[in-house]
């Protein structure tokens, strides 16, 4: 389709003969909430891990921008603008809010050696630019009073937010989020689904994994429900939740 961001075609992944990902094929458009919900072991975050080359798949294409993102190395795929987070957060926990923010956005001069020699004043130029924006993010949100903590001594919430924070500030124009309001306060989540809310109205994409089933509803342009690692159905919000496969397997 002609305004598609990510084309997923025909992914498979095994492990000891279990399969993952059987022929999982989806889109995801510009400017959408995509969700993706299904049972403990349906494949969400093998999915997640095979687009971010973290797994190497068996086959099929994920495309982004005309670039097939199988057989790239993650650290490629971070940098062609998709970031995304994890169920175990992955947060430095000995760094500050600050310190963890900063390293997430991309291109740094300071990661080039001869910057550090040759180029001293425009690397210091882009570390002051960048703790500016920084900041940004984290007033924007709410943290910045934690700026100077380290990332360990905030809650799990405050935890999950800034997980979220550290994708903001990679710039990705697709965020993969991954159980971002699980396990955490009401009004955290309200704050954590009001960020992703926007983020369309921003010309940003994400996929979201989720069982806060409201969560997804209430944010969510499309869902797919997932298992044994395949796409069992897709539609709106509504219409997959009305599915009597879903309900089915939601009920069992």
């Amino acid at each position: 389709m002609s305004d598609g961001l990510l084309e997923i075609e025909d992914l498979t992944k095994s492990f000891d003969g279990v399969k993952a990902l059987d022929g999982f094929s989806c889109s995801v458009r510009k400017a959408e909430i995509l969700g993706l919900i299904g049972p403990n072991g349906a494949g969400k975050t093998t999915l997640f891990n095979v687009i971010t080359g973290f797994l190497a798949s068996e086959g099929g294409k994920a495309m982004f921008r005309g670039i097939n993102l199988v057989g790239q190395p993650a650290h490629r795929i971070a940098r062609i603008g998709i970031a995304r987070t994890f169920q175990d957060l992955r947060l430095i926990r000995q760094l500050s809010v600050l310190d963890n923010v900063m390293l997430s956005f991309r291109n740094q001069p300071g990661e080039r050696l001869g910057n550090l020699f040759f180029r001293w004043k425009n690397t210091r130029e882009r570390e002051v630019f960048h703790r500016k924006q920084a900041m940004s993010l984290l007033e924007e949100t709410g943290l910045a009073e934690k700026a100077s903590d380290p990332a360990g001594d905030l809650s799990y919430g405050q935890q999950k937010l800034l997980s979220l924070v550290c994708c903001l500030a990679a710039k990705a124009d697709l965020l993969l989020l991954d159980e971002p309001v699980a396990g955490i306060a009401p009004e955290m989540i309200e704050r954590i689904l009001s960020i992703i809310r926007k983020l369309p109205t921003e010309g940003k994409s994400a996929i979201l994994i989720e069982h806060n089933l409201d969560a997804v509803m209430e944010i969510c342009n499309r869902v797919i429900f997932m298992d044994a690692g395949a796409k069992v159905s897709e539609g709106t919000p509504e219409e997959v939740r009305n599915d009597p496969k879903v309900i089915e397997a939601y009920l069992d």
